[in-house]
C-alpha cells in the first residue's frame, strides 16, 4: 500500500505517534492489529468479532477505517454510514473519509442525499469551497490548462521520498531510506524518516542524494524541512525526545516537534507538545508567521493548518487556526506561500484522489477560495507538497506523489513551467460606494456575476466596509450586477478582451440611494434639484438648467421604473393666459431636453405648465413683492407620481 495512505499524505503512520499497547488491556486481536497498523490483520480480526457478537462501536469504527486504509471503499462506505446512522462516534474527519469512500465507489446518489441531509451543519465556506472546486472540475469551459511535462527524480528510492524544499542549488527532502538495519521503524517497514540534500541541475533533476549533515543528529525521525534564508536556518520536525530516547505522553504515544536549526549555529525547540504532533513547518519572511500542520483536538478535522506569530522564528503567539476557508473536515498539510498565493494540500472528499495540492490567493491577510489545481499536478491518488520558485525565464517546482510509474511508496515529482500552474479562475473585487458621493461606502448589497445569458454563477454581499469579491471559474464574458432595496440597480459586462490576461479585477460598483436623490415638496416627492430659473418671459434653457436637468437623466437611469410629471410655475407678473402659455413650454423645453438625453418618453406622463395657479406666498395680483419673494414662486418640479408604489 502507498505510505501516504497510511500516514495522511505520507505523514500518518509516522506522525500519529507509536502507542505502547502493553499498558492497555485489549478485548480484541483486532485492536492490536490496528494500532500497529497491520490493517489486513486488523479486519480479519474484527471480522471474526462481528460474528461473535463482540464487537464495540469503536471497534466497529476502527474496521471502518481498517477498511478505507485498504481501499475498500465499498466496505467502509457501508460500515461509515451504519455508524452515521446510529449517530455514535462519526466526527467530522470520519464524516470526510465517509465522504471519499463515496467517491471512490462511485455512490453519487448516496453521497448527494448525505450532503443534503448534513448542508444545514456545515459552515458557509465550506459549502463555497464545496460548490467551487465542483464546478470548477466538471466545467468543460475551464480554461488555463497548462502544457507541461512532470518528470520523476533520478533520486528517489524504493522507499518513501517526499517533502521536498529549496536550499540554495540543493534540494531537501525527507526520506525512509533505511541507513541502519538496526533501527527500522517496523509500522512503515522503513528507516526512521531522515532528511537527505542532492544538488539540483539546470533540467530540474537531480544528483545522488546523501543524509543532510547541517541538523543535529538524531536516531529518530527527522523530516519535512523547510529552509528560511532570511534566518539561515531550517525548520523541521523531530521526534520527541528526553536523553536521545523516544519520550511518551500519559497515554504512550510519542509525538513530533517542530525545531529550528540555525545554519552553523544552535538549535532551538519551537513547537513540543507530548500529546501532539507538529507537521510541515512553513516560514514566511514578510509577515514573520510560522505555518504548520498539527491535529489539535479543537480543529475542523484531521490535521488543520495553524500559524504563530514570530519575532526572527521566535514564538511570539499561541497557534492559530487558518479557518474554515483553508481547513475542512479532512485532513490539510504542507502549506507553501509563492507570490502571495498560499498553496497546501487536502484530502477534503470533493477532490480529484486522495491528496490533492490547493491554491488560495492572499489579499490583505485574507484568503480566497482554495482552488483544486487540476489533472497533470494531481491525480486520483496522494499528491502534496508543492513548492516553486523562479528560475530563468520560467517556474521550477516539485512535488510529492504516490501515483503509479514511480520508483517508491512516495516519489518526488519535478516541473517546469511558463507561470504558475493550475486552472484559470478570474476574481472580481471591490468596494460598493454612492455614486455621489463616492467615500461613502454601502454595505448589505447584493453582488452577482452572470454569464451572458442571465444565470448566476456566484453572488455575495457587500460587508460593513462596503467591500465584495467574487471568484469563478474562468469565463470568456461575465456580467456583474448588484441591488439592494431602494438603490438603483447596477450592470457592467466584461468582455474577453477585459478578462484575456487578468487574473484579479479590482471594480468599484457605483450606486445611488433612491431617498439621496428624492424629496417631499408642496406635498409630493420630487426629483432633488438645485432651484433653477429660466430669463425672465424667456423658455430656452440655459447650461445651468441643463446641469440639474441632467441629474433627472441619471435619476431615471438608475431607476427605470420611475413615471415622471414635470410642473413649472411663475409669479403673478403678467397676464394669466400668457403665464400659462409660458410655463408650458417650458414644460416642453425640460421634457425635450430629457427625452433628446435618454430619458425614454414612455417614462414621462404628464408635462404641465400651471402659470400663476399656485403662489406660495402672499405675492398675488396687485400685491408688491420684492424680486427674492416673486422668484419663489418661479419653479419647475419633476414629480415621481409612483414613488409610494415603486419598491413594492
Amino acid at each position: 500500500m502507498a505510505l501516504a495512505k497510511k500516514i495522511n499524505a505520507a505523514l500518518l503512520v509516522y506522525f500519529l505517534g507509536m502507542v505502547i499497547c502493553f499498558a492497555q488491556s485489549k478485548k480484541s486481536k483486532g485492536d492490536d492489529y490496528f494500532f500497529q497498523y497491520d490493517y489486513q490483520k486488523a479486519i480479519s480480526a474484527y471480522e471474526l468479532d462481528i460474528a461473535k457478537g463482540t464487537l464495540t462501536q469503536q471497534q466497529f469504527l476502527n474496521l471502518a477505517d481498517a477498511y478505507f486504509k485498504t481501499n475498500n471503499f465499498e466496505k467502509a462506505s457501508d460500515a461509515y454510514l451504519s455508524l452515521y446512522k446510529k449517530d455514535t462516534l462519526m466526527s467530522n474527519h470520519h464524516f470526510n473519509k465517509m465522504l471519499q469512500s463515496l467517491s471512490k465507489t462511485a455512490n453519487k446518489e448516496k453521497k448527494e442525499a448525505f450532503l443534503a441531509t448534513m448542508s444545514a451543519s456545515f459552515q458557509k465556506e465550506f459549502l463555497q469551497n464545496l460548490e467551487f472546486n465542483t464546478q470548477l472540475l466538471e466545467d468543460s469551459n475551464v480554461g488555463g490548462e497548462m502544457d507541461f511535462q512532470i518528470f520523476n527524480l533520478n533520486g528517489n528510492s524504493p522507499q518513501s521520498d517526499f517533502s521536498p524544499s529549496f536550499y540554495g542549488g540543493q534540494l531537501l527532502f525527507s526520506s525512509g531510506r533505511l541507513q541502519d538495519t538496526k533501527r527500522r521503524y517496523v509500522p512503515a517497514g522503513e528507516g526512521y524518516l531522515n532528511i537527505y540534500e542532492a544538488g539540483l541541475q539546470s533540467n530540474g533533476q537531480i544528483l545522488a542524494a546523501k543524509p543532510f549533515t547541517g541538523i543535529t543528529s538524531s536516531n529518530y525521525h527527522k523530516a519535512t524541512p523547510y529552509y528560511s534564508e532570511g534566518l539561515r536556518s531550517i525548520f523541521y520536525v523531530l521526534s520527541n525526545t528526553e536523553d536521545g530516547e523516544l519520550s511518551f505522553d500519559g497515554n504512550g504515544k510519542n509525538a513530533l516537534a517542530i525545531g529550528m536549526q540555525v545554519k552553523d549555529g544552535r538549535f532551538q525547540l519551537l513547537l513540543k507538545d507530548l500529546s501532539t504532533s507538529f507537521y510541515y513547518p512553513f516560514y514566511d519572511e514578510k509577515t514573520e508567521k510560522l505555518y504548520f500542520s498539527a491535529n489539535f483536538d479543537e480543529g475542523f478535522g484531521g490535521t488543520d493548518i495553524y500559524f504563530v506569530h514570530t519575532n526572527r522564528g521566535q514564538i511570539m503567539s499561541a497557534p492559530i487556526n487558518l479557518g474554515p476557508r483553508i481547513n475542512s473536515a479532512g485532513n490539510e498539510i504542507a502549506p507553501y506561500i509563492f507570490e502571495d498565493s498560499f498553496y497546501f494540500s487536502s484530502d477534503v472528499f470533493y477532490g480529484l484522489g486522495g491528496m490533492d495540492i490547493y491554491k488560495s490567493n492572499i489579499d490583505v491577510g485574507a484568503f480566497s477560495i482554495p482552488i483544486n489545481l487540476g489533472k497533470g499536478i494531481n491525480s486520483s491518488d496522494d499528491d502534496f507538497g508543492l513548492i516553486m520558485r523562479n528560475e530563468g525565464d520560467g517556474l521550477l517546482g516539485y512535488f510529492s506523489s504516490n501515483r503509479p510509474g514511480g520508483k517508491g511508496k512516495d516519489d518526488l515529482y519535478g516541473f517546469k513551467v511558463d507561470k504558475k500552474p493550475g486552472l484559470k479562475t478570474i476574481t472580481l473585487k471591490g468596494k460598493v460606494v454612492k455614486r455621489n458621493r463616492k467615500s461613502e461606502l454601502v454595505d448589505k448589497v447584493a453582488v452577482r456575476l452572470q454569464d451572458v445569458n442571465g444565470s448566476i454563477l456566484a453572488e455575495t454581499y457587500s460587508d460593513e466596509k462596503g467591500s465584495y469579491r467574487l471568484e469563478i471559474p474562468w469565463r470568456k464574458e461575465l456580467v456583474l450586477e448588484s441591488s439592494k432595496e431602494r438603490y438603483s440597480n447596477f450592470a457592467k459586462r466584461f468582455t474577453e478582451e477585459d478578462l484575456r490576461e487578468v487574473e484579479i479585477i479590482n471594480y468599484d460598483v457605483e450606486i445611488s440611494e433612491y431617498d439621496d436623490l428624492v424629496e417631499k415638496k408642496e406635498g409630493q416627492a420630487i426629483v432633488k434639484l438645485k432651484k433653477f430659473f429660466f430669463g425672465r418671459s424667456l423658455s430656452q434653457l440655459t447650461p445651468e438648467i441643463e446641469t440639474e436637468l441632467d441629474k433627472v437623466v441619471a435619476f431615471v437611469q438608475d431607476f427605470p421604473s420611475v413615471q415622471l410629471r414635470i410642473e413649472t410655475y411663475t409669479d403673478s407678473r403678467g397676464g394669466s393666459s400668457t403665464n400659462f402659455r409660458l410655463t408650458q413650454s417650458r414644460s416642453d423645453a425640460i421634457k425635450k431636453y430629457l427625452v433628446q438625453n435618454g430619458v425614454p418618453s414612455s417614462n414621462i406622463l404628464y408635462s404641465i405648465g400651471y402659470g400663476e395657479d399656485k403662489i406660495l406666498n402672499n405675492c398675488t395680483n396687485g400685491v408688491f413683492c420684492l424680486e427674492v419673494l416673486h422668484k419663489q414662486n418661479q419653479r419647475s418640479l419633476i414629480v415621481i407620481l409612483n414613488d409610494n408604489v415603486l419598491f413594492e
